[in-house]
This record gives C-alpha cells, structure tokens and sequence, in this order.
C-alpha cells in the first residue's frame, strides 16, 4: 500500500486506487488545490479561496505495518469549524462497500453503487454511513478497511457519491464548532483536541484563537484476505483504543422482557403473574434465565421518571424486590433524553430542552399528531439538554434513586441516540462549545458511576460511542409478528450479519426479543423456529417476552435449547459476508402511498453462520428468499478442515462422514448441522 503524488494524493492497496484526495472543510471541496511535500509522510495543502487556512494530512504506519492517517486543520477558529476531512474523487474497482450506521436502528449493509443506478433523483440512496466503510473489490479477494480507533469524541461520517463514475468516497470528522473543554461531570478525561498529541482538560479554546490546530483521530486503512476477519480486526483496534475497558466478557444476558407481549398496557397485577409465571416454568424446565425487565409502561409521560403510573399502586421499589425474590435481577427501562411536551418535567422546566437553532422553540425530535401516541398523551418528544447542570442533575437523581432506592440492577436505556443526533447546526444547547458525541459521552459516563456495576442495555442507542460504558447494545430495529416490514424479521436478518463482527469484541450484541408464542402473529412454525435459532447463534443477549407459561413442548424446548448454549460467551462467523450481489425491490411506504421505499434483497437469499468450541462445530443455512434453495458448501468454504462427521438436528439425523454440507431448504426455512470429528450419535442439547 503507498500514496503516491501527482497533481493529488492518490492511495494505492492491492485492489483498489483510490484517486485524488482533495480536503474537504465545512461540506465545502477545495478545487483549486496546492500540494507541498517536503516530507513523503505528510501533506500540505492550501488554497486560493482560503487565504491563510492550512490542511495538513500525515501517513505513517503502526506497529503491525497498517497504514495509519490523521488530518488537521490550522488557520481557522475552532468555533467555526463543523466539520472537515477527505474526499477521494475516485474509488476504483469497488464492487460494494459497507454503510455502517451509527446507532442501533441504523441500517449495516454492504451496497453495490451500480444497483443504484436506476433511483430517481429524489429517492433515498443508502450512502452515508458511520464510524468506518469496508470496500470489497469487483476483481480481487479480501477487503480494505477505512476505520477510526475512536469514538468518544467527535462523530465521523463515510459518504459515497454514487452519482460519480466511478464511486467518489468523503470522511469527514464533525467537530460542531467545538471551542471549549467539557463540563466537570464526566468520570473519564475528554481530549479539548488543542495542539500536538492528545492533551487532556484544560485551558478552553478562545473564540479568537486562529492558532488552535483542529486534528482528527486515527484513519486506519488496511487490507485483509478476509471479509468479517477483517472487521473483527478493526473492533481489535477499536477496543485497544478506547479510552474505558469495553466491557464484553461480562456474564451473558438472559432472561425476560415485557415488551412484545404486553407493550405499554403494564399493569402491577399482570407483571406479578408473569413473574410467577416465569419462576414456576423456569424452576421446572432448569432454565438459566437471569433477567426479569419491564419494559415502558409504568411512568405516565416520557421525562416524569420519578412519578409511577397508577397502574402500580404500591411503586417500583415493591416490584424490584418481588424480582429479587423470585430469583430475577429486577430490571427497569427509561429513555432519558426523551421529554414528552406534556410531561410534569416540560410543563415546569420548558428550558431544560435542546431548542431549534433553525425554527426556534423546543427541537421537536418525534412527533405523533394522530391516534397512536404511544400509551401516552404527548404529542411531541423534546431532546434534554444534557448541557444544563440543572437537567443532567435530574437524570443524575433519577438513576441514583432507580438503583439504590427502587434496586433496579438492569437498566435498559432506549432512544439514547436522542442526545448525539444533532450538531450545532440544527440543535442549540445550553451550554455551547462541544461535539455532540462529547455532550453524549458525558452524560453517559455520569449515568455509568450512578448504576455503578449494574447491567446496561443500549437501545436505540450510538454503536461505537458506546464501548467501555454498556454491556450489551442493540444491533437492529425492533422484532415482530410478521417477516417483512416495519418491525419484523428484515431488520434482524439485515444488520445481525453485519455487527456480529463487534460481538464480545465491543460488547454483547442483542438480536431483539426471541419470540416463542404460537397465536397471535403472522409467522409460520418454520419462521420462528429458523429466526430463533438465527438469534440465538450470535451467542449475544438472549431474551423472550412471553408468557411462559402458555408455551408447547416443543417452543420451550426450544426455549432451553437457546438458554443453555448461550450461558458463556460464545461467537459466531458468516463465512460469505459481503459475497453475495445486492437488489433493491420498489414497494409502497406503508406511512405514505405518495412515496415508495426501497427493500434491499440479496442475490444469494441462504444466509450461513459457523460457531465452533472444543471441536465441535454448528452450521446454519436460513434460506431468507421466497423460493426454495439447494446449497452445497465444501466444509473449507465454511472454514472448516474436514472430512467431519454431520448430524442434522433439524431433521434428528446422523449423516456420517461428510465433505461439505448440503442443504435443500424451503422458503424461509433453516437447516442446523453440527460437525465433529468424532461420530455424533445423538442430538446435542445446545449450541458449541
């Protein structure tokens, strides 16, 4: 790998040049470009149209002999700077790329440029992602990575201009005008991002300080033979480099959630028989379930976490300890950032929300004008401005008192993007002069020393942020009943593939709720059981929300099967990731019939995933397509060193001595073999 200089940088790797890298300052491309290089490690440009601004772009390699790249800006007040960065005008033989999206409910998707062509103008193309890209060649193997080391400062962003030919690539660091060191709060120290190196809080930036160099982190590009080794390479990086200890080696989470069975219509009564329900099944079956959480449902309007429902006449406390009893960890969920406008919080303390730097008034994050407010009676949802010491003392008291007073020990925190979804432009807070991820990150970090070792769940919540602070992180939109839509199996079937990579890397990843019922919902037998084995192989959070008691046999089975192979950490691998083609069908928007969406849909519609411990291996083919699919995998492109010795637990069968495995499977139907190289004479009762 070496850059070269023309008239611009050009990167080049095994598979890919990556042409004319121009820098790129407040969305604005430098053209008229002048390039110095005294130094064959760094770069200088300048331009006419910015008169006494400088970037400087410097290469050099790590220990291992990955390229490593850093940019600064000098010339410039910081409190003018929102973002800056890199364009490569031209990324050549790209085949798809890796859309990372920055938080849980983000689409992670490998896209092919050329199956865009045909959107019109106006419609949504998937080109901006987060944090890092992967690029996978159209002539060649392997992959290049693109990846930030961290994550805890400022944002970072990866667009494609699909509308050049070739494929023209911008990352860009979002400072959002950040001049000032954060506020005292935070556990850990935050870089100012003033001068050489990494210098800690100290001296603010001075709104007239043109001195100031703005510096971005650490660009790490390298090659790999592989597809997910090489993003599991990357989460390494990523993990070294963050400033708290990721925390994936903690005890696995199982357990139940009230969510998917009971949504907000909670009451005391109907938690206490579950709860019954849950201890007298899992006595009985021997199920290793840990976690009892209920979900939103027990506080009237989103901000008034101190006020509990009606509907739980004697608190939360008193349902925390029946928990306890039961041989649960009593678990609580809140969504901190969210203020609804009708709330006791909003009524009496309108200044404690982010407002509109753009419209003026309060920042109106999510809005619900019609019948469904979602059991509440707030009609819009304000962001906390977490920069106000009086409203970030208040979330500090609700999760002191949540933890020592109620003792709740599992928090699952939703819609936590809410605080880092905005920069300057559009969200005016308190107290400026941070990135968003700082007001996040800090916010957090006091959340953190209030549950103390507690269990913390993210949703909805920013994926790489988040790493040394959460246990477990949602990677996906949330489940349902039916296998395509809003709230379905898609999103699963997308974005698990694509984080699995960061599981007990960055923290345990949570595939969602496994639903086990069998009434009330549009999935067949087959369905359900393929997607919760699907879950379940990640070897992440494994959670249900139904009712215990009213489950077969055989769902509960089931159930145990999924409980017992996921009490230690475990991995999976998808040996194909990213090998397949990718097609986008036009269907209607559900929400608006003037408008349609795009569903994106593989080539190759049989998804695999391999988990292997102590010489056992499990393979699980899940034909995701509407048509039925053979498939015959030679056991080396599985990763796999055979012959070995099959066993279909699907079908309660031995198959003897094999080379490969090979499936015929139906339309939504999954197919799970174990390997061995001993004879397997009887079905394993739980995953390697």
């Amino acid at each position: 790998m070496q850059v070269t200089l023309g008239s611009l940088p050009t990167l080049l790797t095994r598979d890919f040049v990556l042409r004319d890298v121009r820098p790129v300052i407040n969305g604005q491309v430098w053209l008229d470009v002048v390039v110095q290089s005294d130094d064959p490690a760094q770069f200088v440009f300048r331009s006419v149209a910015a008169p006494g601004v400088t970037f400087t772009l410097a290469s050099e390699a790590d220990a291992v002999g990955r390229v490593v790249w850093r940019w600064w800006v000098e010339g410039i007040a910081p409190e003018q700077l929102d973002s800056f960065g890199l364009r490569f005008n031209a990324v050549e033989n790209l085949r798809a790329y890796l859309c990372n999206g920055y938080m849980s409910w983000d689409a992670g998707q490998y896209v092919e440029p050329e199956a865009l062509a045909d959107f019109e103008p106006y419609e949504k193309r998937p080109t901006v992602g987060y944090a890092m890209t992967q690029l996978l060649p159209r002539f060649g193997t392997g992959s290049l990575i693109l990846g930030f080391d961290r994550h805890d400062r400022f944002q970072q962003s990866f667009t494609f201009d699909v509308s050049a030919n070739p494929t023209a690539l911008t990352i860009l660091t979002h400072w959002d005008r950040k001049h000032q060191s954060p506020l005292p709060g935070a556990v850990s120290p935050i870089w100012d991002g003033a001068g050489e190196g990494e210098s800690f809080v100290g001296t603010p930036f001075m709104a007239s300080d043109v001195s100031v160099r703005c510096e971005s982190e650490r660009l790490y590009i390298f090659e790999h033979n592989g597809v997910e080794e090489a993003l599991r390479e990357w989460a390494g990086i990523v993990a070294a480099a963050s400033i708290l200890p990721a925390r994936p080696a903690r005890q696995p989470i199982t357990g139940w959630c009230s969510w998917y069975d009971q949504y907000g219509y909670i009451t005391e009564a109907t938690i206490l028989d579950y709860l019954a329900g849950a201890k007298a099944v899992a006595e009985r079956e021997q199920l290793p379930m840990r976690v009892f959480q209920i979900d939103d449902g027990f506080t009237p309007e989103m901000g008034d976490w101190m006020t509990v429902s009606p509907k739980f006449p004697r608190g939360m406390k008193f349902i925390m300890d029946e928990i306890r009893a039961a041989g649960f960890v009593p678990g609580l969920w809140i969504a901190p950032f969210i203020v609804g406008n009708r709330s006791q919080l909003y009524q009496e303390h309108p200044d404690w929300v982010v407002q509109d730097a753009v419209k003026g008034g309060p920042l109106v994050e999510w809005y619900t004008y019609g019948e469904n407010r979602w059991f509440k009676m707030s009609e819009e949802g304000y962001i906390l401005d977490a920069t106000h010491p009086e409203a970030f003392e208040y979330i500090r008291q609700c999760f002191r008192a949540w933890r020592k007073e109620w003792g709740c020990e599992y928090f699952k925190i939703d819609f936590f993007y809410w605080g880092a979804h905005y920069g300057p432009d559009r969200a005016k807070w308190h107290t400026p002069g941070m990135t968003r991820v700082e007001v996040w990150r800090r916010f957090s970090e006091m959340i953190r020393e209030e549950i103390g070792d507690a269990t913390w769940l993210a949703c909805g919540a920013p994926l790489w942020a988040s790493i040394g602070l959460v246990d477990g992180v949602r990677i996906g939109g949330d489940v349902g009943v039916t296998w395509t839509g809003g709230n379905s199996a898609a999103s699963l079937l997308r974005d698990q593939a694509t984080r699995n990579f960061g599981n007990q890397v960055l923290w345990q990843i949570d595939p969602d709720c496994i639903l086990l019922r069998e009434p009330f919902h549009y999935l067949t037998d087959a369905e359900i059981e393929a997607l919760a084995i699907y879950a379940g192989m990640a070897g992440g959070v494994t959670m249900t929300s139904d009712y215990l008691p009213k489950l077969s046999a055989r769902r509960l089975d089931l159930w145990r099967f999924l409980l017992q192979s996921n009490t230690e950490a475990r991995q999976c691998r998808y040996p194909l990731l990213g090998q397949t083609g990718m097609v986008y069908d036009r269907l209607p928007d559900t929400k608006d019939p003037r408008k349609v969406r795009h569903e994106a849909r593989a080539t190759d519609p049989v998804m695999v995933q391999v988990r292997e411990h102590e010489g056992l291996a499990a393979v699980f083919c899940f034909n995701v397509g509407d048509r039925p699919a053979e498939r015959s995998y030679p056991l080396a492109v599985l990763g796999l060193n055979g012959p070995l010795h099959a066993y279909d637990w699907s079908g309660d069968a031995a198959l003897g001595e094999v080379e490969r495995v090979t499936v015929a499977l139906a339309p939504h139907e999954g197919r799970l073999i174990y390997l061995s190289t001993e004879p397997i004479t009887e079905k394993p009762s739980r995953l390697p």
